[in-house]
């Protein structure tokens, strides 16, 4: 296995845009496990699967299915679905799914075996604990929920999809709750973890900070 560091955190901690600044200033592959999760809701939602659905029934699906993250880019069935996965609908779904066991442990191994290629910055919600405990460097990243609501409203109206403000911020306490309280892989803080507060800090502090951890020994 290459060399792996690994970013965990909450929905709107800014971990995409910050692991893809650390991924380009060590010149590591970047990885969006969370991107992975939301091809699988999309997926599913095309097949008409809801949340209550059995095992067997999502099996199927999964059995169909292809996702891969390359260069930035998110492919189902060698489909771009990048722009797709970014709506409000798949965000709620791609929560809700990745609580199942089923659909964790069909992604587990394609998360895992991208870090026998290349060495890799990788995100999500499980990455320091569950996907990658051996990391060569685990970093928490955090913020208020107030700002990371802020940031998910501002993403959202960018994209031109109508959310207030209000409605962003009980989707990311939805969101924090099931993060934290699945059964399968719940969002924890590793013990050897950098934490890091990004509420009031740049892209740039957050990545310095950030290196200078990873640098700080062999």
């Amino acid at each position: 296995m290459k060399q792996v560091i690994a970013i965990d955190g909450p929905s709107g901690s800014g971990k995409t845009t910050v692991a893809k600044s650390v991924a380009k200033e060590l010149g590591f592959h970047y990885l969006d496990t969370g991107a992975l999760y939301r091809a699988i809701a999309l997926a599913l939602r095309m097949e008409g699967i809801e949340p209550e659905d059995t095992d067997d029934t999502i099996v199927k699906v999964l059995g169909q299915c292809q996702v891969f993250f390359h260069n930035g880019r998110v492919f189902m069935n060698r489909k771009d679905v990048s722009e797709s996965i970014r709506s409000k609908e798949i965000d709620h779904y791609s929560s809700v799914f990745s609580a199942r066991k089923i659909v964790r442990d069909f992604l587990l191994d394609a998360q895992r075996n991208a870090a026998f290629q290349n060495d890799l910055v990788v995100e999500g919600r499980d990455t320091t604990t569950v996907v990658f405990p051996q990391a060569k460097k685990k970093i928490f990243l955090n913020a208020t929920l107030e700002e990371r609501a802020k940031r998910r409203y501002l993403q959202f109206r960018e994209k031109g999809i109508d959310i207030s403000m209000e409605e962003a911020r009980e989707n990311m306490m939805d969101r924090d709750k099931r993060d934290a309280s699945r059964d399968i892989a719940p969002m924890t803080i590793a013990a050897d973890a950098l934490k890091v507060d990004s509420s009031n800090l740049t892209i740039e502090q957050v990545t310095n900070t950030i290196l200078d951890f990873i640098r700080s020994d062999p």
